[in-house]
């Protein structure tokens, strides 16, 4: 068969044991025999090369008299992709979950029809490479001040804050209204709440009777999340009676970005090669179906985190591993990512499992593992990161905090079963991870790199390992669940994994499907 698409190209150099840079891809493509000078390319390039790159292709090329290697012009502002083919009809998408395991590819599809112009991925907020925090005092003041100072901001045109201070000095009765950080919360004997906030000022004591509506606020709140409330200051103005309480929050009137063309999304995320109960031939059906003419809009895949199953993540871990050796396991991931069309544009962050620090804002890979993971030129960027594609604005976070938030609140604000509605209440206080000292390790650092300046159309997480999607003030979030079936570790806690399935979104309209394969 000939080599006329990227994709067979990919797959024709895979399996002679190489990777491949886009643009020598589309320069093989682009020659007046594909097949020659993939043949031609692979024969020069040297004994332990293991990637093929534009400059082994130019040498080759201008090595053949007869052969005229095309110019190779990215869009200005987008990165260089594979060359186009024919567009496929969009699949039927009726059902939100298909629960039928799709076709495997059969070869009959030619690839995707994309110009390279049309495609965009950006991001914002990328921390690798920017860590300055170095565990003292001064590092975790300057990160609750930067965190301070970004959310106030979203509540001072709703309240007319005065600083903590300044409210001491007032007189009894007066009225007053201010933002802070929640320093504590606690009830009184007569089951009224005191909520104690902080600024850069001091400390003040807010009381939040418990037969205001208000009330049921309480229960969301979180450790250093900020806040605004409005009221009036007791006889003694040694405190304030709260009257309303408000949340960074996303605006109800958001309007979300869209693409302006019909192009799909995959989000996935907890792949977690390496352990026993890594789903090998769920893989293969998702990565053949990505080959097929029925994901044919299909452009870009995002895996928030959790690539490897990683070494000595929980107690007798290695007792569930099938490979032993965390550069191995990075060695397997890679080998399945080769599986998947070589023209996808795939964006990853890391998750708790995986060979950075725990503490977030989290790195993205080193080079050592970027290297072994170099398969289709993935982007690699930092947990948490906003990725614009085409528009788009997809804020990826792996998920650690969703734990603490389903531990803290209400079952009918946040579970398991419902993941999604742990997503709202981390978009209603814009913030991926608010509670510091908890359960989710938090890195002191100049900047807070956790706060969502940004509202996104789409927020993507993983780690719990459950599937839920549903949308908070035009925001779609979607939680994509795993690649691993149930461990003996999760049996002990009660975890019943979403194994296998693809959440599948239209960036023209933001609207989803599931696609299952287990």
């Amino acid at each position: 068969m000939p080599l006329e698409t990227p994709a067979r190209i990919v797959r024709a150099l895979v399996s002679r044991g190489y990777n491949a840079e886009r643009e020598a891809v589309t320069l093989i493509a682009g020659s007046d025999d594909p097949g020659v000078t993939l043949a031609q390319v692979v024969e020069s390039v040297p004994d332990d090369a293991l990637r093929i790159t534009a400059d082994h292709v130019r040498g080759v090329l201008a090595s053949t008299p007869e052969a005229d290697p095309p110019e190779v012009e990215p869009a200005s502002g987008a990165p260089e992709k594979d060359p186009s083919v024919s567009p496929a009809t969009p699949a039927d998408q009726t059902e939100p979950v298909s629960e039928t395991t799709p076709p495997e590819a059969k070869g009959s599809w030619s690839g995707r029809n994309t110009d390279p112009a049309l495609r965009s991925l950006e991001i914002a907020n990328d921390m690798t490479g920017q860590s300055t925090g170095t565990g003292e005092y001064d590092d975790f003041v300057k990160v609750f001040r930067d965190r301070y100072e970004k959310l106030s901001k979203m509540l001072r045109g709703r309240v007319n804050h005065r600083p903590a201070k300044a409210i001491s000095k007032m007189s009894g009765g007066e009225d007053a209204e201010l933002v802070g950080l929640v320093n504590d919360v606690r009830s009184t004997k007569s089951g009224h709440w005191i909520v104690e906030l902080e600024d850069t000022t001091g400390t003040f004591p807010c009381l939040v009777m418990k037969d205001k509506d208000i009330a049921a606020y309480v229960d969301e709140l979180l450790m250093d999340e900020c806040i605004a409330v409005q009221g009036t200051l007791s006889g003694d103005a040694g405190i304030l009676f709260v009257d309303s309480m408000h949340f960074p929050d996303v605006p109800r009137g958001h309007r979300p970005n869209t693409a302006d063309r019909h192009v799909q999304a995959a989000l996935i995320s907890d792949v977690h090669v390496g352990s026993q109960e890594f789903m090998a031939e769920a893989w293969d059906r998702f990565a053949d179906w990505l080959h097929t003419e029925e994901a044919a809009n299909i452009e870009y895949l995002l895996i928030a985190g959790d690539m490897v199953e990683g070494v000595g993540v929980y107690p007798n871990q290695d007792e569930e591993l099938d490979v032993v050796d965390i550069y191995d396991q990075y060695e397997a991931f890679s080998e399945r990512l080769k599986s998947v069309p070589g023209d996808l544009d795939i964006v990853m962050i890391p998750g708790n499992h995986d060979a950075v620090r725990l503490a977030e804002p989290q790195p993205g890979f080193d080079d050592e593992l970027r290297d072994i993971m170099s398969a289709h030129d993935a982007t690699i960027t930092s947990n948490p990161s906003m990725v614009t594609l085409e528009g788009v604005n997809i804020l990826m976070y792996h998920g650690v905090s969703l734990d603490e938030v389903i531990a803290e609140l209400p079952a009918e604000k946040a579970s398991y079963d419902e993941p999604h509605k742990a997503m709202y209440q981390l978009l209603k206080k814009r913030h991926v991870a608010p509670q510091f000292g908890g359960h989710t390790r938090l890195a002191p650092e100049e900047l807070d790199y956790l706060v969502m300046e940004q509202v996104p159309d789409i927020f993507h997480t993983g780690h719990v390992h459950k599937l839920g999607w549903g949308k908070y003030h035009n925001v779609l979030a979607v939680n994509s669940g795993c690649w691993q079936s149930q461990t003996d570790f999760q049996k002990s806690v009660n975890i019943d994994p979403d194994s296998g399935y693809a959440p599948i979104v239209d960036l023209d309209t933001l609207d989803m499907t599931v696609r299952k394969f287990s």
